[in-house]
């Protein structure tokens, strides 16, 4: 049994450690720096935190021929960035173009920031204002409260 089992493990491991590799023939340099330059800007819409370039998925391997055939048929880089866009909308691009549309997705942090330090800014200063709006009679009965406990 005990033999089973390993052999199982390295069944597993040899099955992990079976890579595909991607092989393109530019006939350009340029076209080559455009290829890698494009699928390390193009994000991965199935993994969503990787480029093109890294992930494994199928779309990310569609995307990259697509890329690749585009560049082949003789097209810019640029066309192939409005292409994508147009048709997966501007998430598919790791540093989208700053528009209308993305204006939140770059600005937004920065007003989550500032919200933020209002909210903490008036609710400092409400507790200081609360305090400054008890009685002298008030403090006292407070001071006491607090020197002997609940019983008085």
């Amino acid at each position: 049994m005990k033999y089973w089992f390993i052999l199982m493990l390295l069944s597993l491991h040899l099955v992990q450690a079976r890579a595909e590799i991607e092989y393109r023939d530019f006939k350009q340099p340029e076209q080559e720096q455009a290829y890698q330059s494009l699928i390390n800007e193009l994000r991965c819409l199935v993994c969503q935190n990787q480029t093109i370039a890294d992930s494994n998925a199928d779309l990310a391997k569609d995307l990259r021929r697509q890329v690749y055939e585009m560049l082949q048929q003789g097209k810019s880089r640029q066309d192939v960035v409005n292409f994508m866009t147009e048709r997966y909308g501007d998430f598919v691009m790791y540093k989208p173009a700053f528009k209308l549309k993305t204006f939140l997705l770059w600005l937004g942090p920065v007003l989550f920031l500032f919200v933020g330090l209002a909210v903490v800014w008036t609710l400092r200063a409400k507790g200081a204002s609360a305090d400054k709006e008890l009685s002298a009679a008030e403090r006292e009965k407070l001071k006491k409260i607090l020197e002997q406990g609940d019983d008085a």
